[in-house]
């Protein structure tokens, strides 16, 4: 869009440059920030992928001090909305007015923050996706007459994403209720093609600019590091850890909580090495000892933070210098947006994951099953009844309606699931769909999701056992092309990766829908150049119903497999 392309009476682009430039000090905007400024201007919702640490929060901070009315930002993280929050408190003098809204702010606080949004004194209102499903907290908020609603981590909405929260899926009905309705921005750092489209549908966008840039991330050189036995893999991942140390603070990450104290506890140790500064992380750790933790890496008082995947939205630590998984993540998906932690300042770093095969194994039990259909049909019965889009659906069988709003007391994931099923079923078949008919659909729903989730793991195989160029790998899984290898990971040092001749040879070009008449519909994500084998060339598909997956070009081209959808 053009500077000029704004809704009648809307700010400028050249206007919010200007506000870039005075108020924020910042000479121009990066890739991706004009685009999506100029869009939401011009009325349009957006959905905005960028890398962490590309300024996304500069996309709702510049237009949120021109539009009229307050800029509601949703953000599942109470530390990263209180940063987020200072960071506009202490800009020039007193330019911005901003107010946070959350459990670890006392009453007293949360209600002056709701009145003054509501009389117009606050230019941004920050608050959890829980708050806005209390009843008092949402008729504050229509009162205010938002011009804009930016969700944060934006994925989380999604149940085929690698971080689905369940306090997110009504975010779409409740930001439906506000009148008039405002522009919505979705935010997220790395969204695969059937994510975004998820995140789209749940939060409702209207006539959406889908914005993706800079998935490359070229400074991180990428590297898988293949074990024998588990013994073996964890000396090898304190070794390296304590060589990366060397260079600068890093990340681990490990797939259990009793596995982050194991290793920190061995990177400490003096008797093995270098004794290291590290501290461990996860979700099962009181609040207090989480930010402490959290604060001592932001402020560089350990090497090292040992972690599960509860560690790292919303960090914004620029120099972090290395990530290493000690143990191989669930998804490409998750895994490209923790190894997006490192190098944000530019400099270079290095992701390594460590990899046996038979570590697949966790990841498959940690999947999340199909529903037993009795389970699925008592939640259609009892959300049949549901129709008021504000407020909090029925609950499900062994819940109260307070369960389901209260601090204390919100949805068990389980059960946010099985609602999520139900309503997705039921938007499928109808509002009239009787509840056995929206039983079995669910639970059809829940298999192609499993399906695409085990495709998910093969991905993440086939990416630690590939002999072509890894970050290749990446971007065709994420809906991205690289024209030749990256010339950095260790595949392309090894000299295994081969550049694949870009021409009009291929089938179908990356991005096509197509047709298989097993797997059905699909997305056509890319190609890679085959591997040593003397296996020839592969396009990667995402199927709707089936996930991932990898068919040869010659057997594409030779079989007649896929037919353009």
């Amino acid at each position: 869009m053009t500077e000029g392309a704004t809704a009648p009476g809307a700010p400028t682009l050249a206007e919010v440059r200007t506000t870039a430039r005075e108020v924020f000090g910042w000479e121009r905007l990066r890739p991706g920030q004009a685009e999506a400024i100029s869009a939401l201007l011009d009325g349009h919702d957006v959905l905005l992928v960028l890398p962490t640490g590309a300024g996304k929060s500069a996309v709702y901070q510049l237009p949120g001090l021109e539009l009229p009315g307050p800029t509601l930002v949703v953000s599942p993280l109470i530390a990263l909305q209180h940063d987020q929050m200072r960071s506009l408190l202490e800009l020039g003098d007193g330019e911005a007015a901003a107010a946070a809204v959350s459990s670890a702010v006392p009453a007293a606080e949360r209600r002056a923050a709701l009145e003054a949004a509501a009389a117009g004194e606050l230019d941004f209102l920050f608050l959890s996706p829980e708050q806005l499903a209390n009843a008092e907290v949402l008729d504050a908020v229509r009162a205010a007459r938002p011009s804009l609603v930016a969700v944060d981590e934006a994925h989380c909405v999604s149940v085929w994403g690698h971080d689905f929260r369940p306090e997110y899926l009504r975010l779409g009905e409740r930001i439906d209720t506000l009148d008039p309705r405002p522009r919505v921005l979705a935010l997220t750092a790395t969204a695969a093609p059937p994510v975004r489209e998820d995140v789209a549908a749940r939060l409702h966008l209207r006539d959406a600019a889908v914005i993706v840039r800079g998935f490359a991330r070229p400074g991180i050189a990428l590297e898988v590091v293949r074990a024998i036995d588990d013994a073996d893999k964890r000396r090898a991942v304190v070794e390296r850890v304590r060589e990366e140390a060397e260079k600068g603070i890093g990340i681990v990450y490990v797939a259990t909580r009793r596995h982050t104290t194991e290793l920190a506890d061995a990177l400490a140790d003096p008797s093995t090495g270098r004794a290291l500064r590290a501290v461990a992380y996860h979700g099962g750790m009181r609040r207090a000892e989480r930010e402490e933790a959290q604060r001592r890496f932001t402020e560089d008082e350990v090497d090292v933070v040992v972690a599960t995947s509860a560690f790292g939205m919303g960090i914004d630590k620029p120099d972090v210098r290395f990530v290493v998984h000690a143990d191989v993540p669930g998804s490409p998906d998750g895994y490209y947006q923790e190894v997006g932690r490192a190098g944000r300042d530019g400099e270079p770093a290095v992701a390594v994951l460590f990899y046996r095969p038979e570590d697949l194994g966790l990841q498959r039990y940690f999947r999340v099953g199909v529903p037993d259909r009795g389970d699925v049909l008592e939640v259609a019965r009892a959300l049949r009844g549901a129709h008021d889009p504000a407020g909090p659906a029925d609950p499900p069988p062994g819940t109260s309606a307070g369960d389901a709003t209260s601090p204390r007391g919100r949805l068990p994931r389980r059960l946010a699931r099985l609602r999520a099923l139900v309503t997705d079923a039921r938007a499928l078949l109808g509002p009239g769909a009787r509840p056995a008919d929206v039983a079995d659909a669910a639970v059809e729903l829940a298999e192609d999701r499993r399906r695409v989730d085990d495709s998910r793991l093969d991905m993440m195989r086939a990416y630690a056992e590939t002999a072509q160029c890894r970050r290749q790998f990446l971007l065709a899984y994420l809906g991205e092309e690289l024209a030749e290898p990256c010339g950095r990971c260790d595949t392309c040092l090894a000299g295994t990766a081969t550049e694949r001749v870009v021409d009009d040879t291929v089938p179908f070009p990356a991005g096509s829908q197509v047709r298989h008449a097993e797997f059905g519909d699909g997305t056509v994500m890319g190609y890679d150049a085959g591997e040593e084998n003397g296996e020839g060339e592969r396009v990667t598909v995402l199927f709707a119903s089936h996930g991932y997956r990898t068919l040869s070009v010659g057997a594409v081209g030779e079989h007649g497999l896929l037919e353009p959808a």
